[in-house]
């Protein structure tokens, strides 16, 4: 399915904003991510964007950064999270975006990494510290294996390269909504400060859907800061709540319950 199944995801007929999670593979324990992603599903997930733990992630802000400290002490390996997908795969087909840093694939090796990730259902790619303009070996294996590569576009960005972005990006493009790292603002700032922005990545991002991130951490954030986009990705909001409740043995259904609320507001 691959890039098809993310197509998929714009092409419904709702009046909700299309909502995408980011969790980290591995955390808060090893076992538990594939149960967790359904849950997020039932709760109204769209997407969800699994991170691949790394012990440099220079784009996510401390609370990222701890779960990617816990799922590597939990030891959670590439082939490990390959696993996990597959496990999701079993029921579901929501959409299964990794994401994560270029050094670990390297290590792993180019070739395999694609061929495995592709086999065990991954959907596709957002890869951080690989700009557009020095990703040619990423994207000729994205597109032999119908993987989508999704980039990155910030308020520091260009209008030139956001079109370049535009271009090269399949999927969608991410809107990170401020020019820092994740988890790191109040929603209520950055809702008075993203608008204009906004309104210059619609301009220059014409042919595909854009989602809006960092700093979502309520369903008044997310209607805020996502009224001009066609939806938003919570990440350290959720990684929070989740820290917050485990090993509690309804830390899945309450992380459930906080991200219908987020979505629905109700």
């Amino acid at each position: 399915m691959g890039l098809k199944r993310i197509s998929d995801v714009f092409k419904k007929k709702s009046d909700q904003k299309i909502m995408s999670l980011f969790i980290t593979a591995g955390y808060p324990d090893l076992d538990s991510t594939p149960e967790l992603i359904h849950e997020l599903e039932r709760s109204g997930a769209d997407i969800i964007e699994l991170g691949m733990p790394f012990s440099d992630p220079l784009a996510d802000g401390s609370t990222i950064q701890r779960s990617s400290e816990v799922s590597i002490a939990n030891g959670t390996t590439l082939d490990l999270i390959f696993d996990m997908v597959k496990e999701v795969r079993k029921s579901s087909e929501i959409s299964i975006i990794l994401m994560g840093y270029i050094n670990p694939i390297l290590h792993y090796g180019l070739d395999d990494f694609f061929e495995k990730s592709a086999a065990a259902g991954v959907d596709g790619f957002i890869l951080p510290d690989v700009p557009v303009e020095e990703a040619d070996l990423i994207k000729g294996r994205c597109k032999d294996h119908d993987l989508a590569l999704i980039y990155l576009v910030a308020p520091n960005t260009t209008n030139e390269r956001m079109k370049l972005i535009d271009g090269e990006s399949s999927g969608f493009v991410y809107c990170v909504s401020v020019t820092g790292v994740t988890g790191a603002r109040d929603g209520g700032q950055i809702a008075a400060s993203v608008s204009g922005f906004i309104d210059r990545v619609n301009a220059n991002v014409t042919k595909n859907p854009v989602l809006v991130g960092f700093g979502i951490k309520s369903h008044t954030d997310a209607r805020l800061i996502s009224q001009k986009t066609d939806g938003f990705v919570v990440g350290s909001a959720l990684i929070n709540h989740i820290d917050a409740n485990y090993p509690n043995s309804e830390w899945i259904r309450e992380a459930g319950l906080f991200v219908h609320e987020i979505k629905f507001g109700l």
